[in-house]
């Protein structure tokens, strides 16, 4: 049973920054892409950001330039740095496996991390 453990999250005020961390406990965690979604209340759960290998990241264009994702193959630690923060950051955020050869993340999630931005 793969186990995602979202931390890092918490209230930050706008322009402010957060390090979001993901400890994924699974085997061959090198071979996977990984990615960063994010859920507002009341929406629906968007990818954020995506790796496959250092140089080959996917940003959603509401975070390009302020977020970078990252991915630490010897730990199996995923991580997500988040500047110049906005009130719609505002979410739950999660990480996870994409498929191999898809876009398509696996069905279990962990509990993510809340992310709060507001004066």
């Amino acid at each position: 049973q793969v186990q995602l453990v979202e931390s890092g999250g918490g209230l930050e005020q706008p322009g402010g920054s957060l390090r979001l961390s993901c400890a994924a406990s699974t085997s061959f965690f090198s071979i996977y892409d990984m990615a960063w979604y994010r859920q507002a209340p009341g929406g629906q759960r968007d990818e954020v950001e995506s790796i496959s290998s250092p140089g080959s990241e996917r940003y959603a264009d509401s975070v390009k330039g302020r977020f970078t994702i990252s991915k630490d193959n010897a730990k199996n630690m995923v991580y997500l740095e988040m500047k110049r923060l906005k009130p719609e950051d505002t979410a739950v955020y999660y990480c996870n496996r994409l498929k191999p050869g898809t876009r398509a993340p696996y069905e279990y999630w962990g509990q993510g991390t809340q992310v709060t931005v507001s004066s």
